[in-house]
C-alpha cells in the first residue's frame, strides 16, 4: 500500500500590505523530493482550495525547478483539493508547508485542524516548517488538549521574524503563541537547520529545515507497519 501525505499550502498572498506572499516553494520542493524518494503519493489542500500563491521561487535551485515541472504536481497545484475534499483516513501524514501567508489562514482554519487531529489520534504523523506551525497553534485532541502541550516544536523564532523586519506585520508571533499553547519552544541560531521530533509531531524552525522535517517524518512512518 502506497503512503499518501497531505501538504497544506497557505491561499493568504498579501503580506500586510508589505508585498505579496505565498507558500515558500523550497519549503514544499525539497520535502517533496525526499517523499517521493521513498516512493509516497502527495496531494495538495489550501483553505481556499485552486491554485495557491507562491513564494521564495529560485529557478536556479533544480529541486524546486523539477517540484514546479513534475507532471504530478503541476496539474495538483493548479487545482489544490479544499479541505471538504480531503478523506483524512487515507493519509499518513499531514505536512503543513511554510510561508509567510500561513499566519494569516492557517491557525483559525478549524477544518485543516480537524484533518490533521484525525491523522495524528488515527497514528500518522502531524509535521510542519517555519511558518507551517501557524496550522498547529489551534489544533485539539478528542481530550480537549491542545497537540503541541507539552511537546518539543520548531518554528520560526521570534527573532528570526525581527531579523527579517516583519515583527509588526505579522498578525501573532509564531514562536510566542506556541509557547501559550503549552509547546516547549526549542531554538536553534538565526536561519540554521533545526528539526524537532516529539512522539509522532515534527516541526522544523525555517527553510534550511524542511529536507529535515521531510526525513524525520519518513523515519516515523517506516517504523510503522503500511496500513497501521
Amino acid at each position: 500500500m502506497t503512503r499518501r501525505i497531505l501538504f497544506v499550502l497557505t491561499s493568504h498572498d498579501d503580506l500586510g500590505g508589505v508585498r505579496k506572499t505565498g507558500f515558500y516553494v523550497p519549503e514544499a520542493a525539497h520535502p517533496f523530493h525526499v517523499f517521493k524518494q521513498h516512493g509516497y503519493q502527495i496531494d495538495f489542500v489550501s483553505p481556499k482550495g485552486g491554485k495557491p500563491p507562491f513564494d521564495g521561487l529560485k529557478l536556479d535551485d533544480p529541486q524546486q525547478k523539477s517540484f514546479l515541472e513534475h507532471s504530478e504536481v503541476a496539474g495538483k497545484l493548479e487545482n489544490t483539493l479544499t479541505t471538504d475534499q480531503v478523506q483524512p483516513g487515507i493519509y499518513d501524514a499531514i505536512f503543513y508547508v511554510g510561508g509567510h501567508g500561513t499566519m494569516w489562514d492557517f491557525a483559525d482554519n478549524a477544518a485543516l485542524a480537524r484533518i490533521a487531529a484525525e491523522i495524528y489520534e488515527k497514528g500518522g504523523v502531524v509535521s510542519a516548517v517555519c511558518h507551517g506551525p501557524a496550522g498547529l497553534v489551534n489544533i485539539r485532541l478528542s481530550n480537549g488538549e491542545f497537540l503541541v502541550k507539552g511537546k518539543n516544536v520548531a518554528a520560526f523564532t521570534n527573532q528570526e521574524e525581527a531579523a527579517v523586519n516583519l515583527t509588526n506585520v505579522v498578525p501573532f508571533l509564531l514562536e510566542s503563541k506556541l509557547v501559550e499553547r503549552g509547546a516547549k519552544h526549542i531554538p536553534a541560531a538565526n536561519f540554521q537547520s533545526n528539526v524537532q521530533v516529539s512522539e509522532r509531531l515534527v516541526t522544523g524552525q525555517n527553510p534550511a529545515s524542511s529536507a529535515g522535517v521531510a526525513e524525520a517524518v519518513v523515519k516515523l512512518l517506516q517504523a510503522q507497519p503500511v496500513g497501521a
